[in-house]
């Protein structure tokens, strides 16, 4: 019998139908977008150095102002200094898990500190934000347990939850609720058994929309349910209440069970943490699979965000300045005319609808030199396309007057704003 034969007689062209990498080679949205109709491609752009608030990129200068580097932390000498410190002492690598030999002393200090500027008994380190969420909330959600999420609730979130639901064999029962609605989040709840274990999961500030949660009414509905609050501070952090310390402190009082962010942000860096009762963050350190089963942040990592922490801390006035930027553009953005939806935080973003012009505005944002981001469906709902601006307490009123005056002749001459 040849080889041929001894797989039932299947000839190689059917066999050639089965082969899991033919839908790479038939995927052509991102060569449509390229050169097709549009004549450009908007993302993967390489930034070749940046400076502040500049970035390059092909050569040229533009004002970026698409980066969640949101108190211009990841540009400060003292963060960038304390990275190459941390690399001197414990060079590039922890070379392990935070379970076997992944953890420094660097860890526990920055744990320790970032529990007290939240509020909390305890804080987890993991090495991406997005690991924070998927081991952290697939590892407090149990057989036949219900979680509730915002419809617009970051992607890490939805992955965290479906992964748990992997886990547990589609046994976890997951509710989506309207974006923002406690109302809604009522009635998700109130379909769920009395006895069930409940979390509700929520960003505090959304990423796209730039709106904050509404954590007071939002809490009394999951209390009265008996169900568990889990905030997702990623955007919140750095940006909002009076020194920065996110949600709580912007409503006032400590309401959610657990806090978690990003170092990707106002923290300059790239990591993550959790942050709650003792009890409960050391039940996540020994079951968060993403923990255990991946190699720990990088020192210049952890010291960079140890850093950017003392820094929040010690000059409460970047965020202030971030919060009166963001006040400035909303208001100024709405009375040219543009879109800007709920936006109330230095997430603003400008409300197209269509893809091609959405497109086609940055595009021409980009050849003036400004760099934003366009966002369409799946990112947002269809017919909801935007361009995600957002800005950092670094910039200066005069950039901020340039970038006003260049998207609203762009839009005037694109017909999204009037004349």
């Amino acid at each position: 019998m040849t080889c041929s034969d001894a797989d039932g007689g299947r000839s190689t062209a059917a066999r050639a139908g089965t082969d899991l990498f033919q839908k790479c080679r038939d995927y052509q949205a991102w060569l449509d977008a390229k050169i097709g109709e549009i004549g450009f491609y908007p993302y993967f752009a390489a930034i070749e150095e940046v400076r502040g608030t500049t970035a390059v990129i092909d050569g040229r200068d533009l004002l970026m102002i698409g980066s969640n580097n949101y108190l211009g932390l990841s540009w400060d000498p003292r963060v960038r200094e304390a990275a190459i410190a941390a690399v001197k002492r414990y060079g590039t690598s922890c070379s392990g898990s935070r379970y076997l030999n992944g953890t420094l002393t660097l860890h526990e200090e920055l744990e320790a500190e970032l529990a007290e500027f939240v509020g909390k008994q305890a804080a987890l380190c993991f090495t991406t934000g997005y690991q924070t969420n998927l081991g952290a909330i697939s590892a407090l959600l149990g057989k036949n347990d219900h979680v509730f999420s915002d419809r617009v609730n970051h992607a890490s979130v939805m992955d965290g939850i479906f992964h748990a639901s992997g886990l547990r064999m589609g046994s976890i029962k997951v509710h989506r609720y309207a974006h923002n609605s406690p109302r809604d989040l009522d009635r998700a709840l109130s379909s769920a058994p009395a006895d069930a274990g409940k979390l509700v999961v929520t960003d505090g500030v959304f990423s796209m929309e730039g709106d904050i949660v509404r954590l007071e009414e939002l809490t009394e509905v999951a209390r009265r349910h008996g169900a568990r609050v889990y905030l997702d501070e990623a955007h919140a952090i750095g940006v909002i209440g009076d020194t920065g310390r996110g949600t709580e402190e912007h409503v006032g009082q400590p309401l959610a069970d657990l806090v978690m962010c990003t170092f990707s942000k106002s923290f300059g860096s790239i990591g993550g943490f959790v942050a709650g009762d003792r009890e409960v963050v050391n039940f996540v350190k020994h079951h968060g699979r993403s923990l255990i089963f991946s190699a720990s942040m990088p020192p210049a990592n952890l010291a960079a965000a140890r850093a950017a922490l003392n820094i929040m801390r010690e000059e409460p006035e970047r965020p202030r300045r971030l919060q009166q930027i963001a006040a400035r553009m909303i208001r100024e953005y709405k009375a040219l005319g543009f879109n800007v939806d709920v936006a109330e935080t230095p997430i603003v973003p400008l409300i197209i609808g269509d893809d091609h012009l959405t497109f086609r505005f940055w595009h021409a944002l980009f050849e003036a030199g400004i760099y934003a981001n366009p966002v369409i469906s799946p990112g947002v709902p269809p017919d909801k396309a935007l361009i995600r601006t957002s800005y950092m307490a670094i910039h200066t009123d005069d950039e901020l007057d340039r970038v006003l005056e260049i998207i609203a002749a762009v839009g005037r001459r694109l017909g999204i704003i009037g004349p």
